[in-house]
């Protein structure tokens, strides 16, 4: 379906549009991009319509990296946008008719730049296919909603104070139907495949869950949408909500779990077997253990997402499986029936949802080529320790940056555009004199 006739048929459902919001996904998995009035649709549709080829890739500040190669330092070009098909939605929060697209751009040569962690995923998924395995995947994403605060530095307030653990509190529910009612209205207006919605173990902090799709890109950008109409709708309703990966000390960080079965050409599951492990299913696990930790600074992006990897956390701090333990990174809820499939619990929700799916992919396609083994379970009498997923952003960054496997999966430019894009982010924030030592520090020395 081109662009004119998903046009007309928005049109014919919501009337016509005042503006169209072009949203592209960054490499932090933030949405950038610009409004366009909606009579320049064919503006759009003819290739008019450019944004800077560095929009793709700044740092978490807005800003250009000069590492990069990309940004002003090299004269900033530009690039011709094209929207992805399927993707015209409406904007349901907003009082007015607005639409919104997710968008690409092209390069010289009409390709999508490397610089996409869209295409980066699609590459992946290809290659998959092209080994007979036709990846499914479900995502499910926690966040948190509390009150709207005085000013971007303040942190969080716990909402419900009388609550100290919510888990599946249907009351929970109750109490904020409101918002949550928005939420899942926003969902089936846009298309999104919501499953259930709980009440999290942390105060005011909510999971959604996703259907499974056999569409690999679909159940990234659902997450993309899903973020964005979350947060707006908090707005709405006086709120903030956030998908930081920790934002209250005390209470468990937000996760990205990506639940994933495979199957092959004739649509079986090759995880599935009526007893024990299936040999793929092992090869995958392995590969996902063996690339887990080059892979950290993928699951885990930012300065706040190594708070989750904590004891207690619930966060997973090992590379480690288990038939039915949440504590293990690579869970396996389901064995023996067509539903088999690894569930795995590395990432925080703050990731950009292309790239991590495509790190996880990318670690199965290499188990499976290399035949990888795996140790014992986690909770087996026979399990061998293996090293920790690191706790430090640093070592994280140092990690990404020797890895051929990040090479393999994500090609050797982005990888070090990637990897000079998180120095920057440490070192501006190593700079900054933080609250904490202010009340450490200040009245005492």
């Amino acid at each position: 379906m081109n662009l004119f006739r998903e046009f007309d048929k928005y049109v014919s459902v919501y009337g016509k549009p005042d503006h169209i919001e072009l949203m592209l996904c960054d490499i932090n998995g933030i949405i950038r991009g610009k409004w366009l009035p909606a009579d320049q649709i064919e503006k759009l549709v003819s290739g008019g319509v450019r944004l800077p080829l560095s929009t793709y890739v700044p740092n978490i500040f807005g800003e250009d990296v000069a590492e990069t190669g990309y940004g002003i330092t090299s004269g900033d070009p530009d690039a011709r946008v094209i929207t992805i098909p399927k993707t015209l939605k409406p904007v349901t929060w907003k009082n007015n008719n607005v639409a919104q697209v997710l968008i690409e751009m092209l390069s010289e040569d009409d390709t999508i730049p490397t610089l996409s962690s869209r295409q980066i995923l699609k590459n992946t998924w290809e290659r998959l296919m092209n080994c007979g395995l036709h990846p499914v995947v479900a995502c499910e994403l926690e966040f948190y909603l509390f009150d709207k605060r005085e000013k971007p530095t303040q942190p969080p307030s716990v909402p419900l104070k009388n609550v100290k653990a919510q888990n599946y509190d249907l009351e929970v529910l109750d109490h904020n139907k409101g918002f949550l009612s928005d939420v899942q209205a926003a969902s089936t207006a846009l298309g999104l495949p919501t499953d259930a919605i709980v009440a999290e173990f942390g105060p005011g902090q909510f999971e959604i869950n996703f259907n499974h799709t056999q569409n690999i890109l679909d159940a990234a950008d659902t997450t993309v949408f899903f973020k964005r109409l979350v947060r707006n709708i908090a707005e709405n309703h006086g709120k903030e909500a956030t998908f930081m990966a920790k934002p209250y000390v005390n209470f468990p960080g937000n996760g990205m779990h990506v639940h994933v079965s495979m199957l092959n050409g004739h649509g079986e599951n090759v995880f599935k077997a009526s007893s024990g492990l299936s040999a793929k299913l092992k090869y995958a696990i392995g590969g996902l253990m063996s690339t887990m930790r080059e892979l950290q600074a993928i699951y885990a992006p930012h300065l706040n997402s190594y708070r989750r990897f904590h004891p207690r956390s619930f966060a997973p701090c090992s590379p480690d499986w288990s038939l039915d333990n949440r504590n293990a990174s690579i869970r396996l809820p389901d064995l023996t029936n067509d539903a088999a499939r690894i569930e795995h619990r590395v990432s925080g929700a703050d990731v950009n949802p292309y790239l991590a799916i495509s790190g996880i992919l990318g670690g199965i396609l290499s188990g499976v080529e290399n035949k990888t083994s795996i140790p014992a379970a986690m909770d087996s009498p026979d399990r061998v320790p293996v090293k920790k997923l690191t706790s430090d952003w640093s070592e994280a960054i140092d990690n990404f940056s020797d890895s051929e496997t990040a090479i393999n999966i994500y090609g050797k430019e982005y990888r070090d555009i990637y990897v000079a894009i998180r120095r920057n982010e440490k070192d501006q924030l190593a700079e900054a004199i933080s609250p904490a030592e202010y009340s450490a520090y200040s009245g005492r020395l």
